[in-house]
């Protein structure tokens, strides 16, 4: 099932995808049982998080890549819920930074609160899967040696461009980033140094994650760098195709708006 998060009357609601021109409300106590004209929705960032739980270095090729040693544990840092924007959606490079990356991931979207959990518990606690593209001010990371600001702008966190929930195996999926059209990352999620039910499992150990919260897997080598009026595609097998263009600061009218 694909899901959507969507306004709809003044109400804000989750939506399966009926087909190519409607959609079904998901929240019984609406009373919204007739499918709904997609062109009488407003789309909204599928997910509205407490906080989104990022991996570095879990990818084989992508800790290749750097020259680093594969982690012995996984490596969590945090983004801000401000960072996310949706499918269409652009991507702002701030003007603190003169070298943004585009990383290309598989999202984990919490269904239910999961504390201590084992790797069965992490399974039932998962309500999908998503596209997603960690971006990364690669200037500033390397200036601050801490995370919080170069990933943390607005706009640094694409999710979309739905949430899927019938995935099959998250530990065996495609994953491809373009750029323009032009391939640049591709690899497969069984290069995951630790699986996505492991990563669950072992955040929730350290932290509850609650409901809307996400989890960014790593992302696999060939990351490089963004420049104004790029499209960027994050494409993973059976999840979807995550699209966002790029824009500069100066150029826009505001910074992305969650709702």
């Amino acid at each position: 099932m694909r899901v959507i998060r969507v306004r709809h009357r003044n109400q804000t609601f989750y939506a399966s995808l009926v087909d190519e021109k409607n959609v079904q409300c998901l929240n019984k106590n609406l009373d919204l049982n007739e499918p709904i004209p997609l062109s009488e929705i407003q789309l909204l960032p599928v997910v509205w998080p407490t906080k989104i739980v990022c991996i570095g270095i879990n990818y084989r090729g992508h800790a290749e890549e750097l020259g680093l040693p594969v982690p012995e544990e996984p490596m969590l840092f945090l983004k801000p819920p401000s960072s996310v924007i949706g499918n269409g959606q652009p991507i702002i490079l701030p003007r603190m930074s003169s070298r943004v990356d585009y990383e290309g991931e598989l999202a984990i979207v919490i269904g239910q609160s999961c504390r201590n959990a084992s790797l069965e518990d992490a399974k039932a606690c998962v309500f999908g899967y998503a596209c997603a593209n960690d971006i990364t001010a690669r200037d500033l990371q390397k200036r601050d040696g801490q995370y919080g600001r170069c990933k943390g702008f607005d706009t640094f966190c694409p999710v979309g461009p739905w949430i899927e929930t019938e995935v099959g195996d998250p530990g065996a999926l495609n994953i491809a980033t373009r750029v323009n059209g032009e391939i640049k990352q591709n690899a497969n999620t069984s290069d995951m140094v630790f699986s996505p039910l492991e990563l669950v499992s072992f955040i929730s150990r350290v932290m509850t994650l609650l409901p809307g919260d996400v989890v960014l897997t790593g992302t696999p080598p060939g990351i490089g760098q963004i420049h104004e009026a790029d499209e960027v595609r994050v494409e993973i097998e059976n999840v979807g195709l995550l699209i966002n263009v790029v824009a500069s600061e100066s150029g826009s009218t505001g910074s992305a708006v969650l709702q």
